[in-house]
């Protein structure tokens, strides 16, 4: 497969003009091969030998696509509650706790129940370039998605220059356009995936163990359902000797929502009320939990095993977020595996030790 000429913009996204297409192409580029280098000022850290940018090297003819999944409910939240309420409260309340690379805004009644619920993955880097390169497009998409309402000193400065935390984007009530939360950015995604390329044995024995992966090579946030699960995914491919990239277009995807377990007050599929609505099949970026006027009911009157949906985190912990990597020319990369860890051998030792 010949070598990638442009990376496409997350979703298959049509917003930008061809310079902003450029551009984007440009920081996803820079951003592959910086991952690459990786952290030369880390001990066993760099190079990340089998990680590949698609614009620059060919795909093999044995490659073979690679999905993961993780529940959007964010896990670091879920352990530190004592209770499903306290857990589904603390989660509505600050999108800076929804760092599962999903984050969401909520819509009420005058009654206080829930009326629709918005949930995006996109990136803040793609809005960032679609704002700077066509800033009349982000205006209007604001309006289109969050509220007619928007305008442009809302989004910009004086200087003109973009708020990604603005007033429409940076609450669980006001609207939600893009990721915010400081860990939710493709950056991190790139940085993470290319990061897991590297095998590591240790004392002679191959790493496998999610946790133990990520604490030695320190990528991530082991608390998280994602970060340590991408991980060993990717690593996965690794340890088959294979170059492994980030599929096109990188971006991170609403994977499903399972509605097993869920009713309506009419017997209706409580699936039909869920919609994607911004990017390809297959790559939504965003999407609508919502009941047609029409019905005589509301998403605060539907239940989840028995419960009514009080809170929009009772519908994340049945969302399933996903990434994809290519891996290809299997059983043929020489790069060596590391024999140390990231930082201190003595910091990842009790961890290996509780592992093995």
């Amino acid at each position: 497969m010949a070598k990638l000429a442009l990376y496409d913009p997350p979703g298959g996204l049509a917003d930008l003009d061809q310079a902003g297409r450029q551009q984007w192409n440009s920081y996803i580029s820079d951003s592959i091969d910086q991952a690459i280098t990786g952290r030369p000022d880390h001990t066993s850290d760099s190079p990340r030998g089998q990680f590949f940018n698609l614009t620059e090297k060919e795909t093999a003819a044995d490659a073979q696509i690679a999905t993961v999944t993780w529940t959007a409910f964010p896990n670091q939240v879920k352990v530190s509650s004592v209770s499903d309420h306290q857990r589904w409260q603390r989660a509505d309340s600050s999108r800076d706790l929804q760092d599962e690379y999903c984050e969401w805004s909520v819509k009420r009644s005058a009654a206080g129940k829930i009326t629709a619920v918005t949930f995006t993955c996109e990136g803040p880097e793609y809005w960032t370039t679609l704002a700077e390169s066509q800033p009349k497009i982000a205006v209007k998409l604001y309006q289109q998605y969050v509220d007619p309402r928007v305008s442009a000193a809302d989004l910009f400065d004086s200087a003109g220059k973009y708020i990604p935390r603005n007033r429409w984007n940076s609450t669980t009530t006001n609207g939600a356009m893009h990721l915010v939360q400081a860990a939710n950015t493709l950056g991190a995604e790139i940085e993470l995936a290319a990061a897991a390329t590297i095998v590591r044995e240790i004392g002679g024995v191959e790493l496998t163990g999610e946790q133990e992966l990520i604490k030695c090579s320190q990528y991530g946030v082991a608390t998280r359902n994602s970060d340590p699960h991408i991980g060993g995914s990717v690593n996965g491919l690794a340890r088959r000797k294979a170059d492994i990239a980030l599929t096109n277009p990188v971006g991170l995807y609403l994977d499903d929502v399972s509605t097993a377990g869920w009713s309506s007050p009419d017997g209706s599929d409580p699936k039909l009320y869920w919609s994607y609505v911004r990017g390809n099949q297959g790559t939504p970026v965003r999407a609508v939990y919502e009941v047609p006027a029409n019905k005589g009911f509301v998403v605060g009157d539907i239940q989840i095993n028995g419960q009514t949906i009080d809170f929009a985190a009772q519908i994340a912990d049945f969302i399933t977020i996903k990434l994809s990597a290519v891996a290809c020319r299997l059983g043929q990369s020489t790069a060596a595996p590391m024999t140390a860890c990231v930082g201190s051998a003595a910091h990842f030792a009790p961890l290996l030790r509780s592992v093995r």
